[in-house]
């Protein structure tokens, strides 16, 4: 099982829109080879397929019309220069352990290959997915990539309408839940020596963009005390975001751009201007820490005679994975004799938009040294198998509560 997993992955690796890396993009050449290379797996694991009019494959178990769904998936494109199993293992993995399934179901089973979830092509992410819970934005059509091709231009040549988009939506009344098996995209799992562990949420964030306006000044003639400097100020500032989100459980705060003025090395920086991230699985956690990281770094431009400015860029609000789901995900890691283990999602996934539609559930599974997003992520094949082995008893045993 684990060797057709692990070869298939390795298969669907070298289908890229550049030789040499993989980098498959939405509505590109590679997406197109990657659907039908999935189409083929699909079928045979026993599943219907189509390709929706957002470009989404799509595989059905046979002979299931008007059973509720259970849906599973994760998403086919890649970011630039990408690893192998980034997206592409829990649409892979979940093929794997529907081939395993037999007897009749009580409900049916639908695999999505979400096919923009990275956003790398148009300035969208979770296009796919937003369209799959009825919540897709139309204004995305006549985005452009950087060639000047419209999303709806390439959705046309791809042999997709975008006017049926609405009609892909589910229904919320025929949908049980969504589940998704991804690499974890970080260390814990690793430094906690686990092959799996269960999602409580995915992240919310917030980012910020902070401005400080000093003096600018000659290095050499203006004293210490008298200086405004803007790049002393946010080094401070920064120091304070770093510390404080240390000491709180499950947040973490990034400053990851940063630019000065002049930037010169003979004169005082008069203006700088960076970013923050911050990211918690709860809501009320993350907009304390905003609250407490803006009153702080006015206290700190403040003491240091310097104007600043902090403005909002982007808010998500966190995504809770139903308890119920992640109950059963235990039961299932249990009846591997491994232990339980629950931790958030700092990464964005297709959960976060399909939970309009319907209760979500997430498996990570250990990826080496918590490396993504390049050519050295890495999975072994014994996590593999473990990973495909508990979606499967989740499936055997699977059964929506009445209260939920």
């Amino acid at each position: 099982m684990q060797d057709s997993l692990m070869n298939r992955l390795a298969e669907l690796a070298t289908v890229t829109d550049i030789p040499g890396q993989l980098t498959r993009l939405f509505l590109s050449p590679a997406h197109r080879r990657a659907i039908r290379l999935i189409e083929g797996w699909m079928a045979d694991a026993g599943l219907d397929t189509h390709i929706d009019a957002i470009g989404n494959l799509v595989g059905r178990t046979k002979n299931s019309a008007g059973k509720p769904t259970l849906l599973l998936g994760s998403h086919i494109d890649t970011v630039r220069d990408a690893g192998a199993y980034d997206g592409n293992f829990g649409v892979l993995a979940a093929i794997t352990a529907v081939k395993s399934l037999t007897g009749n179901l009580p409900y049916a089973i639908e695999i999505i290959a979400f096919g923009d979830e990275e956003g790398s092509r148009f300035p969208q992410t979770l296009s796919g997915s937003r369209a799959i819970a009825g919540k897709f934005d139309f204004g995305a059509l006549a985005t452009a990539d950087a060639a000047g091709i419209t999303m709806g231009d390439a959705l046309q040549s791809f042999g997709c309408d975008a006017g049926a988009i609405p009609r892909i939506a589910r229904n919320p009344a025929e949908i049980l839940a969504y589940v998704e098996l991804h690499i974890e995209q970080g260390p814990v799992l690793e430094a906690n020596n686990l092959a799996v562990g269960i999602v409580t949420a995915i992240n919310g964030a917030t980012r910020l963009a902070v401005t400080l306006t000093g003096a600018a000044g000659h290095a050499g003639t203006v004293p210490m005390a008298m200086r405004r400097d803007a790049l002393a100020a946010a080094a401070e500032q920064i120091l304070f975001i770093q510390t404080h989100a240390a000491a709180i459980p499950n947040l973490v705060a990034t400053v990851g751009a940063l630019a000065i003025h002049p930037g010169a090395p003979n004169s005082i920086p008069g203006r700088a201007t960076y970013s923050i991230d911050i990211r918690a699985p709860e809501d009320a956690t993350r907009n304390q820490a905003v609250e407490a990281i803006t009153t702080r770094l006015t206290a700190i431009a403040a003491s240091r005679n310097i104007e600043i400015s902090v403005t909002r860029s982007h808010d998500a609000a966190a995504t809770k994975c139903a308890a119920w789901l992640q109950d059963q995900l235990a039961d299932a890691i249990l009846a591997q004799n491994l232990p339980v283990f629950h931790l958030p999602s700092g990464a964005g996934h297709d959960a976060m938009a399909i939970a309009s539609l319907c209760p979500v559930g997430m498996l990570f599974t250990r990826c080496k040294g918590g490396i993504s997003h390049t050519p050295a992520e890495s999975i072994t094949e014994a996590d593999a198998n473990i990973a495909v082995a508990v979606l499967l008893d989740f499936l055997r045993n699977f059964k929506k509560p009445e209260s939920a």
